[in-house]
């Protein structure tokens, strides 16, 4: 089969966001960085099989964007298992991989099952054109790579979209870790002269704002702040803050925001501040409302420590919810790459 040639969409972003640094395909293995050790470390989990890059994403080593790339390249080791089997073998071992890799974290398996679907139907073409052995590996791996670079090509025009929303001096408080989206924002900004002022919420246990999108600030050469959870409410009313920001984990046609918890609470202090609040993403096709999502619920010992060290007495419980979920009526507007979204008009996303 035929391999796409793409320009690489992750130029002048930070290393973080290099392909090669989040979830990369070579020499056999799949090469995950873990984000959960970032930047105190920089160390990457070597996979093997594609059970292994399941098992990575349930265990958060990537987060944001990263556990649908490494779906995708965990597909190309699906392939590689059995790539000199018989054709029933492949499209069997093909299934079983996709249902691990998609259901390795629930709240977005839905979401996630787009990704590893696409790669079904590439390795179902392929076999029809005769395509087996090393061949239909690197026919898989072509599609990760294309999924990568579409991906960030969607990513740019979002970073676009959102530069468009701020004013020359701009003061952002962001929530978890916006993913690309906040490298391509800043690199947007950097190009229209824009100066950017962040603060970032920590967001407890992983901690993903303090060493993920302040790190990538950082990187990018913006002026950038951390700050504990506990401290928007304060920074929304007296540091001149213009929006807050957030990702998406998934966001519903009828508008609700499920992203890390910790996001409802600051878009109601951004609301009483008269602070719009943007979030960043693609509504999902297979979500009309919120009765089929399952927020994850993870292990409580993460509350009772912190990175690695215990921090309550004995005999104190902890308490996990990964996400929450934020009701339209609390959303400035969802930042897509097709423009700016009212969360009442979703629907219009999928007109064209």
């Amino acid at each position: 089969m035929k391999q796409r040639t793409e320009e690489r969409m992750d130029q002048d972003l930070a290393f973080l966001l290099r392909y090669e640094n989040i979830a990369w395909y070579e020499d056999g293995v799949v090469k995950i960085l873990d984000r959960r050790i970032y930047p105190i470390r920089v160390e990457h989990v070597i996979c093997k099989t594609y059970a292994e890059v399941a098992e990575a994403i349930r265990q958060m080593v990537t987060q944001s964007e990263g556990p649908y790339i490494a779906a995708a390249m965990g597909m190309v080791l699906a392939v590689q298992e059995v790539k000199d089997r018989t054709k029933e073998t492949i499209l069997a071992q093909s299934d079983e991989a996709a249902y691990a890799l998609s259901h390795a974290r629930p709240t977005t398996s839905r979401q996630m099952q787009a990704v590893v679907n696409d790669a079904r139907q590439v390795i179902r073409d392929a076999l029809a054109e005769g395509c087996f052995g090393q061949a239909l590996v690197e026919a898989v791996h072509a599609y990760a790579l294309h999924y990568l670079n579409e991906k960030y090509q969607r990513y740019t025009r979002i970073g676009q979209r959102m530069e468009e929303l701020l004013p020359q001096r701009a003061t952002i408080l962001t929530q978890c870790f916006p993913g690309t989206i906040v490298g391509t924002m800043l690199r947007a900004c950097r190009q229209k002269g824009k100066e950017v002022i962040l603060y970032c919420a920590e967001t407890r246990p992983y901690f993903q704002g303090a060493r993920l999108t302040a790190s990538v600030a950082c990187d990018m050469g913006a002026d950038v702040t951390v700050i504990s959870d506990n401290m928007p409410a304060y920074v929304l009313m007296n540091k001149d803050v213009d929006v807050f920001l957030s990702a998406s984990d998934v966001i519903t046609r009828d508008g609700h925001v499920i992203n890390k918890i910790g996001t409802f609470q600051i878009a109601l202090a951004a609301r009483y501040s008269n602070v719009p609040y943007y979030v960043t993403g693609t509504p999902d096709p297979q979500h009309r409302d919120t009765s089929q999502i399952v927020i994850e619920e993870r292990d409580p010992r993460l509350v009772t420590e912190s990175m690695g060290q215990k921090i309550t007495m004995e005999g104190v419980k902890g308490y996990y919810p990964a996400f929450d979920i934020t009701p339209p009526e609390f959303v400035s507007g969802v930042v897509t790459e097709k423009g700016v979204l009212s969360p009442y008009e979703l629907d219009r996303y999928f007109d064209e």
